[in-house]
């Protein structure tokens, strides 16, 4: 087969690793970058220690995916998590396995990375074009607006990774939805995960306990049970251990108009201990005091409980304890998806083939999150990413050998004696 030329429309990790694997395979690989440089939300990511993959074992890891964890299965089967630290090391980034299992570069950044990637990229041949904007179809082929003014480029075939529609001032804005619908292809509305969700304070805490962090919690919603951490921000509540429920307390919303996550303010300590503590405290002492000594609440967890609960004081030590392992946060609405981590939603799982084609459009194909799948952040993001990316490709080398071997002629037979 002749080297064929494949255009990628958008430079994260999806569409980068794509060009790696197709450029291996011998083939001429531009990829158009709106933004002045590449990799904008990978960098960051990276600010504050980026999470490569995870750890955990390979089958609950590939579960993080809710309903899409089936697609994306065979995909993550041919580029794991151990192969996502092994690429790593072969760009020169060694990793370590943190406390929680997530997998971070030992320099806990994401650019020394993506240099060494970029640097490999042009040594293979890849044509990086940044500042070129996808403006949709056109009868001969892919419109971009570059600096120079609008140009078309008709490839043999395109990769599609343009990311999802948050954080979109890092180039992620979801304009190609408009340019598919008109196409017929079904694309499910984008909605913000791994997010904040807003809550309803009153003034004297929000002024007060804004930022202030709850450590060492347990909270509960559809999703389970998980311990960690999360903050008190001026519109609700935010952090790793709401990102946790984050896509079941959104769904909650979407479907009752509201959530609770019920939060375990002391993990440490069962009811009947609390109970017990609490009922030994002068019931004379201030509340404060009663919180403080007998359940080892203070600051912004005692705080939260008198918000929640305004006649707490006046709980019997059994309704009090209950209250303190159960604390129910009525949320609202999740934050705007600009906020958002990532983007639940995009293109339906129907509408594209094994090879991660486009039924209605052969030789358009598409990966990373503009596909509609979730994950939980500690890696499943950027792992999930970065494996459609060498899906995609390896589906792309695919259908270029079977579309170029249909196109040719079978040889004659020699018949000369």
């Amino acid at each position: 087969m002749a080297d064929k030329t494949i255009a990628i429309i958008g430079g994260g990790p999806a569409g980068l690793m794509a060009a790696e694997v197709l450029s291996a395979c011998g083939h001429s690989v531009t990829i158009y970058e709106a933004m002045p440089t590449f990799g904008r939300k990978f960098l960051l990511a990276g600010k504050s220690g980026l999470n490569i993959t995870h750890s955990e074992p390979f089958d609950p890891f590939a579960s993080r995916f809710g309903e899409a964890s089936s697609r994306l299965r065979p995909a993550l089967n041919l580029f794991s998590p151990h192969e996502v630290r092994e690429w790593a090391a072969g760009l020169g980034t060694q990793t370590f396995v943190g406390t929680s299992g997530r997998v971070f570069p030992q320099v806990m950044k994401a650019s020394p990375l993506l240099r060494s990637w970029l640097r490999r990229l042009e040594a293979q041949g890849v044509s990086l074009k940044t500042r070129h904007r996808w403006m949709g179809f056109s009868d001969q082929g892919y419109r971009f607006l570059t600096p120079e003014g609008e140009i078309v480029v008709s490839p043999d075939a395109t990769l599609l990774a343009l990311g999802g529609a948050s954080w979109p001032r890092l180039g992620s804005d979801a304009a190609w939805i408009a340019w598919l619908h008109a196409e017929g292809v079904s694309v499910k509305a984008f909605q913000p995960a791994n997010c904040g969700f807003d809550a309803v304070w009153s003034e004297i805490f929000r002024s007060r306990f804004a930022g202030e962090p709850l450590k060492s919690v347990t909270a509960t919603s559809d999703a389970g049970a998980v311990q960690g951490e999360f903050v008190i921000s001026r519109h609700g509540i935010e952090g790793s251990l709401v990102y946790a429920h984050a896509a079941a307390l959104r769904e909650r919303i979407n479907r009752d108009g509201g959530a609770v996550l019920s939060v375990d303010l002391a993990p440490g300590r069962t009811i009947v201990r609390l109970m017990q503590d609490l009922g030994r405290q002068d019931p004379k002492a201030s509340f404060s005091n009663r919180l403080r000594k007998g359940a080892g609440l203070d600051g912004v967890k005692a705080a939260l409980v008198r918000e929640i609960a305004a006649d707490a004081h006046r709980a019997s030590p059994l309704d009090l304890a209950r209250l303190i392992k159960a604390l129910p946060i009525p949320l609202v609405r999740p934050r705007p998806i600009e906020e958002a981590i990532s983007s639940a939603g995009g293109i339906a799982w129907s509408e594209v083939d094994e090879r991660y084609m486009l039924k209605r459009l052969p030789g358009l194909f598409a990966a990373g999150e503009m596909l509609d799948w979730e994950a939980p952040t500690g890696g499943y993001l950027l792992t999930a990413c970065l494996a459609t990316g060498r899906a995609a490709a390896k589906g792309i080398h695919t259908w270029l050998s079977v579309a170029h071997s249909a196109a040719v002629p079978p040889a004659t037979v020699d018949q000369r004696p």
